[in-house]
């Protein structure tokens, strides 16, 4: 791509990466609220001691075999809350560096971030440090990268789509 085409491609290339950045700190700031302050979440005041999980699949497998006592609103919140909260991560993280477009740097990215979150929880005493909460947010990290991706074949497409169209019209 040379001249006014490839001008107009880094044009809107760098327009969607400035967007992503804006939407990244919305974002994240929506998270540090979600995790440390919502009152509908119980994190208004810090709990009398240190909350944590540390055996794997302990919560997740409580979650399903109490589904009906802790209500699916409780449960779910729990299990596809923590893998919803970190798909935007997974999303909008490649979209800032072409670095960050590996499945395993997203994954990487996604634990660490959740790994940061989880250990503030316990030091504040808002909320819990839980191992299940670690692999759920990873899940959701790279579950967004996979709708990352899937949103990238998309584009191209319609793009390979719209040049065949183009390149149609000049033959006649």
């Amino acid at each position: 791509m040379t001249g006014w085409t490839g001008l107009k491609t880094r044009i809107k290339t760098e327009t969607i990466r400035k967007a992503g950045w804006v939407l990244f700190g919305c974002y994240l700031a929506g998270l540090v609220y979600f995790m440390f302050f919502a009152e509908s979440l119980g994190r208004t005041e810090a709990s009398g001691g240190y909350r944590y999980n540390l055996e794997p699949f302990l919560e997740i497998k409580r979650c399903i075999r109490y589904w009906d006592v802790l209500g699916p609103l409780n449960a779910g919140m729990n299990l596809f809350g923590n893998v919803a909260a970190f798909m935007p991560f997974g999303f909008i993280l490649p979209m800032l560096r072409f670095s960050n477009r590996k499945w395993y740097v997203i994954v990487l990215w996604s634990f660490f971030c959740s790994l940061c979150i989880e250990t503030v929880q316990l030091l504040s005493k808002r909320g819990s440090f839980d191992v299940d909460d670690l692999m759920l947010n990873t899940l959701g990290g790279f579950l967004g990268y996979l709708c990352f991706l899937a949103a990238v074949y998309l584009r191209w497409k319609r793009l390979d789509e719209g040049a065949g169209r183009q390149d149609r019209g000049r033959q006649h």
